[in-house]
């Protein structure tokens, strides 16, 4: 007897010259045993299929983030060069606004007027801030960081947000413990960014914006944290409208937005400050009965 072993993994018992059956009682031995290869041989051939299937599948899923690496690099170095030559003439039509503002303050239509461009230059400029925030390097600042510590001041900043559109914030009380080596500065970014954007969403349901004296305040934002293994879970919920079917696998992608106003950067550069820390960041809707948006952090 030999024992067969390749790239299947298993070793197979064959025999290296079938013996001639003596009886029948032989015979079926011999048959017995070549069944058992067989066998062997087709449990390793599935086993090999699966893992043909999942490396494809990994292969396929990496060649889209390249590519999609790829088309953001392009976006960033067309809109850093854009950006740049929009914020100088910016600076100065936002000069002359204000002169002019000044100068037409006793005439309420013209002034007016004024403003309109005034804010008008404000919202350029805005849109040419991200853009510049979008296609900057990022050179992370690492630091053992209190998650407590960082939802705390979020929560602050977001504050008057909360107010204008009706909604309180709950905290899990797991964030105490739990602490992150992270770029402290930018990960508040990030979790600022979901908590603004999870008060809008909240204000506008059913299309009716809320405003800041408004008593209905039954929009809840949960910020709450888990462990899984090494991986530090850091989740984003709200009982809004959710996320419909058609936006959610773009929420990410650069000038994506639903918002009447907003340069639709806010997002994509969630993600890219996510990615640079080495984790993943994922928009979902929260599961029927319940309704709204969860974003979660994986660091």
């Amino acid at each position: 007897m030999t024992i067969l072993q390749g790239q299947l993994g298993d070793g197979v018992a064959v025999p290296a010259e079938a013996p001639r059956p003596r009886n029948l009682e032989d015979l079926q031995e011999i048959l017995q045993m070549y069944n058992d290869v067989t066998q062997r041989l087709q449990v390793s051939h599935e086993r090999l299929q699966q893992e043909v299937v999942r490396l494809t599948e990994q292969l396929e899923q990496k060649n889209q983030e390249l590519e999609r690496k790829k088309r953001l690099a392009a976006l960033g170095e067309m809109a850093a060069g854009i950006a740049h030559e929009i914020r100088n003439p910016l600076g100065g039509i936002q000069l002359y606004a204000s002169s002019l503002m000044n100068d037409v303050a006793d005439r309420p239509q013209a002034a007016e007027l004024v403003k309109k461009i005034s804010n008008g230059v404000k919202g350029l400029n805005s849109l040419v801030s991200d853009m510049l925030a979008f296609t900057r390097d990022l050179n992370l600042q690492r630091q053992e960081v209190s998650v407590a510590d960082l939802v705390s001041e979020t929560l602050e900043l977001a504050s008057p947000s909360l107010v204008q559109h009706g909604a309180t914030a709950r905290v899990g009380s797991e964030i105490a413990t739990m602490t992150v080596r992270v770029d402290a500065r930018l990960l508040g970014r990030v979790l600022l960014n979901l908590v603004m954007n999870a008060a809008e969403a909240i204000g506008e349901r059913g299309g009716k914006k809320q405003g800041a004296g408004s008593r209905k305040n039954d929009g809840v934002i949960e910020i709450r944290g888990e462990m899984q293994g090494e991986r530090t879970h850091l989740i984003v919920e709200d009982n809004g409208p959710g996320i419909s079917e058609d936006s959610i696998e773009r929420v990410f992608h650069p000038f994506f937005t639903t918002k009447h106003s907003g340069t639709g950067l806010g997002l994509a550069i969630v993600h890219r400050i996510v990615e640079a820390h080495g984790g993943t960041i994922i928009a979902e809707n929260r599961t029927a009965p319940d309704t709204g948006a969860r974003f979660r952090i994986v660091l």
